[in-house]
């Protein structure tokens, strides 16, 4: 939905999409703050995650996800959560609630827990065949590196497993994972990753502003973000239409720049 034209905005994607998607974390706001949010801006929002294990005490989620779900959302809980269920022997009540919820989605994840890989893809192979998978690759521990080969391995294996995109870790901080403890893009990481598996397969975890404008000048308008803060999907969508001072330029002809930058 745009209001008026404007030229040289660049073109984006439209639901349903498979690029330039955002993911919101819902970390527990009130149902009339969901409400609100979809007001504004639910055709810019592809999923919706119930954030960490906040599904466990917020009020109301099936409510909000009824909601979600009217605003052709998907929506999915935190992928500490299944991790939860996990190191319980709880899987089949994990599956149960998923269905209780009348969730399409789910995140595989082991940012907290160890899970041999393997045995991790074998998860995404069984619940991929009743649900819309995603799985997440990186450690939610400060101070953990993974190797860039180690990296695409895991993404490969769990894309051919079944995950519809795999999450690129940065926690809702965005000081690990694809990201150094001060926030900045960990950029050789990002490069080698990107040389073996497709961008529109990644859906990087970007809660700073200025991890979002790092993408979008790296990898376009259309970019898979993730961990958007519920009061941000509008600011997010002005970054990506170079309708903000940090993307002003990004977007327009040589000739403006060079006349007015």
């Amino acid at each position: 939905m745009r209001n008026y034209d404007l030229p040289f905005i660049p073109e984006r994607t439209e639901k349903p999409r498979t690029g330039g998607m955002t993911m919101v974390m819902d970390k527990g706001i009130a149902t009339r703050e969901a409400e609100m949010m979809l007001e504004t801006s639910s055709h810019l929002i592809d999923y919706v995650k119930l954030g960490f294990g906040t599904s466990f005490i917020s009020p109301n989620i099936e409510e909000k996800i009824k909601l979600y779900h009217e605003a052709n959302i998907r929506v999915y809980l935190g992928g500490t959560l299944f991790e939860a269920f996990y190191v319980r022997g709880m899987l089949d009540d994990y599956q149960k609630l998923i269905d209780k919820l009348g969730l399409q989605a789910l995140e595989v994840s082991d940012g907290s827990a160890v899970i041999e890989h393997d045995e991790k893809c074998e998860l995404i192979q069984r619940f991929a065949k009743n649900y819309h998978v995603l799985s997440e690759v990186g450690s939610k521990e400060a101070g953990i590196l993974i190797s860039p080969g180690k990296w695409i391995k895991m993404m490969t294996k769990e894309l051919d497993a079944g995950s519809v995109k795999v999450i690129a870790e940065a926690r809702e901080s965005g000081t690990v994972g694809i990201y150094k403890p001060n926030g900045s893009a960990h950029t050789g990481l990002i490069d080698k990753i990107l040389s073996k598996v497709k961008p529109e397969d990644i859906l990087w975890e970007a809660p700073q502003k200025g991890q979002q404008v790092w993408f979008i000048k790296f990898l376009g308008p259309n970019v898979n973000l993730g961990n958007i803060g519920t009061h941000d999907v509008i600011p997010l969508e002005t970054l990506r239409l170079g309708l903000r001072g940090d993307t002003f330029f990004t977007f327009l002809p040589e000739d403006i720049k060079n006349k007015y930058k």
